[in-house]
């Protein structure tokens, strides 16, 4: 006997759940490439990567939400954040943050929303799945990312340990086209308690007035 697919009209608490999460993740996804400030579009991005693991603990993938929340907000975040405070970027509000192209950002934007849910739409209009406990554990997770998707995986890491790379070289001091240093420059010659000998081809100093007092006497 086949299972009665449920109707959208009348939506169960867990999706309405979904739905809210689901919310709260395109918003504050919105605020982190609208705001002004770097810090406060990283603590949004710290609220997105929150409401997608609320998402993942409502699939009852509660191996994926905690690899969420441990990986993402807890490491990714921290790391845009030293990277800010490493390079020196500015922390407060900045004007020259958007590059003027607002609008066509916003149309590619709208344009690849529609095709993602058009397809995403298409094909799964009539799939219908039931939440089974267990379905996210990380013994069928961890099959299917070193079987089915292997290379993708460690594509994902390469990319990963370039940017790890990209924040130290930014981060130098001595290597040339990063950051000058800041502090006071050095002397340019040695410093040293006496006078400078005198260079081969200069003339030879005056004597000093004592000294020719002493001869005169």
């Amino acid at each position: 006997m086949t299972e009665a697919v449920p109707s959208y009209l009348s939506p169960t608490g867990q999706e309405i759940v979904f739905l809210l999460l689901g919310a709260v993740a395109v918003g504050s996804a919105l605020l982190v490439v609208t705001t002004r400030q770097l810090v406060h579009a990283a603590l949004w991005l710290v609220v997105c990567f929150g409401a997608l693991a609320g998402c993942y603990l409502v699939l009852t993938a509660e191996f994926v939400a905690w690899v969420q929340v441990l990986i993402y907000v807890g490491a990714i975040v921290v790391l845009l954040l030293f990277g800010i405070m490493l390079t020196r970027a500015p922390i407060g509000r900045s004007a020259d943050l958007d590059s003027g192209n607002r609008i066509v950002a916003a149309v590619v934007a709208l344009a690849t929303a529609a095709i993602l849910v058009t397809v995403v739409i298409d094909g799964f209009r009539t799939a219908y799945t039931p939440l089974e406990p267990g379905a996210g554990a990380a013994k069928e997770l961890g099959a299917s990312i070193f079987a089915t998707w292997v290379l993708p995986f460690e594509a994902l890491s390469v990319l990963l340990l370039a940017a790890l790379i990209g924040a130290i070289v930014l981060s130098r001091t001595d290597i040339p086209g990063g950051s000058p240093p800041t502090g006071p420059a050095p002397p340019a010659g040695p410093v040293t308690g006496g006078a400078d000998p005198p260079v081969r081809g200069d003339p030879a100093p005056p004597d000093r007035p004592s000294d020719q007092t002493s001869g005169g006497q």
